[in-house]
């Protein structure tokens, strides 16, 4: 890790810079297998699969008795995590649910929102080096809760053309419809348009590689839409001498071991801090069984020292992590200096992983300095908000001259006449 002390402020937008993720450079290669898929549907679906995922596939299609088989393969102890985990998602995220107050911004003119979920929903679950079943839950459980009526999921299959049993465990317990053995680029294909199999939703979730991730933002220019842009994996610890360095030092490390392009970062007011991170970091990444992908992953990353908790908080913001952990003495006063961040973890006892897999909140959270304008995955991301309003008698006669003279204003002749044309016949009535 890069050790920088007292940084001055010309120095920040270098300090901040992410590893670099240049979509752009696949857009070729990523639209050709969007376009085939489009084209062929499941014939190009499974020949992707055997040529990335090395499957040799005859049907997409999970069935049941695949979920049923899974449910032996998985462990009482995790199911019971699970369990756990699903209840107190749901508990948080049912806490959102919408009731728009009926507003009479004038007498006869009244305004409401009504939440309305949406109706398909498309999940995708990487494979990779690690079976997220913790992403399962955190899409699947408030697109449930929402009311979404169709919840699809696609996720890859190993060389044996199978789900990871944990993955198909979580999906049954979260409330999922359909699964598909679909990954990369071909799934977010076949989602977004359809295949003979699987079905055309109106909006795509879920992490994945710099591929997928291309797919999710070339769908997502007219065809349908996606939660958020999304990158690497991050999180930032802001810390004071308080802090435990082998607290630091695991928080760090439970985010640099995601991927070889996550990035770290620990920003303290105190040097002693730093170096005793320093030192932890190395002692606890050797007895990591993923230490090489840890290790990669501490390249991008860096150990910084400022002066005053003023500036920290500063420099936080500017980076706009995608998790933030304040491990400091009044944490709850600096949490408050807080505006951009993805999710928030606060004092020694709340690590990163915590919100990751079962403390309740959501997990897919915005990436790459998006925190600054997006938030992460909630109840709100499965709906839509339509608005409604009925206008009576008192309530035309009230806001209709104004409207004519706006849409006379603007030359919208037809706007102004659909106005006038009641308040002729309301005059006439009379």
């Amino acid at each position: 890790m890069k050790l920088i002390k007292y940084p001055s402020r010309e120095e920040w937008p270098e300090l901040l810079k992410r590893p670099a993720l240049n979509t752009e450079e696949l857009f070729g290669t990523v639209r050709t297998i969007i376009d085939r898929v489009k084209a062929e549907g499941d014939q190009a679906v499974l020949e992707y699969e055997q040529a990335f995922d090395k499957a040799t596939l005859s049907s997409l299609i999970v069935s049941d008795e695949e979920v049923d088989e899974a449910e032996n393969l998985v462990s009482e102890e995790l199911k019971a995590a699970l369990t756990l985990a699903k209840e107190n998602i749901e508990t948080f995220h049912a806490a959102q649910r919408f009731t728009g107050p009926k507003v009479e911004t004038r007498p006869g003119v009244t305004c409401w929102q009504k939440a309305v979920a949406i109706e398909k929903v498309g999940l995708y679950i990487p494979g990779g080096t690690a079976p997220l079943f913790s992403t399962v839950l955190m899409l699947a459980i408030p697109a449930r809760i929402a009311g979404c009526k169709e919840v699809v999921l696609c996720t890859p299959p190993n060389k044996e053309g199978r789900i990871h049993p944990a993955i198909l465990v979580a999906a049954r317990l979260a409330g999922v419809t359909r699964i598909f053995k679909a990954g990369g680029v071909q799934a977010i294909a076949a989602m977004a348009y359809g295949t003979e199999s699987i079905p055309k939703v109106y909006k795509v979730f879920g992490p994945g590689n710099q591929y997928v991730t291309t797919a999710k933002q070339l769908v997502s220019l007219r065809d349908v839409a996606i939660d958020m842009p999304a990158g690497p994996s991050e999180v930032e610890v802001l810390a004071d001498a308080s802090a435990c360095p082998a607290f630091v030092a695991a928080d760090l490390l439970s985010q640099a071991e995601h991927g070889v392009d996550s990035q770290v970062m620990l920003v303290t007011t105190s040097e002693r801090l730093l170096e005793e991170v320093r030192v932890e970091v190395e002692r606890q990444l050797a007895e990591l069984p993923r230490r090489e992908i840890a290790a990669r992953s501490l390249e991008n990353s860096k150990l910084i020292v400022v002066r005053s908790m003023e500036e920290a908080l500063e420099l936080s913001n500017a980076y706009a992590p995608e998790h933030l952990i304040i491990e400091t003495e009044n944490y709850l006063e600096v949490a408050e200096g807080v505006v951009n961040a993805g999710s928030v973890f606060l004092g020694s006892l709340s690590p990163e992983s915590a919100g990751d897999y079962a403390s309740g909140t959501n997990h897919t959270l915005p990436t790459n300095g998006y925190a600054r304008a997006y938030s992460g995955v909630s109840l709100d991301s499965f709906i839509r908000k339509i608005t409604f309003q009925e206008i009576r008698k008192e309530g035309i006669e009230a806001i209709g001259p104004a409207i004519e003279t706006m849409a006379a204003g603007e030359h919208l002749d037809a706007h102004k006449n659909a106005v006038t044309v009641r308040l002729k016949a309301i005059r006439q009535s009379e």
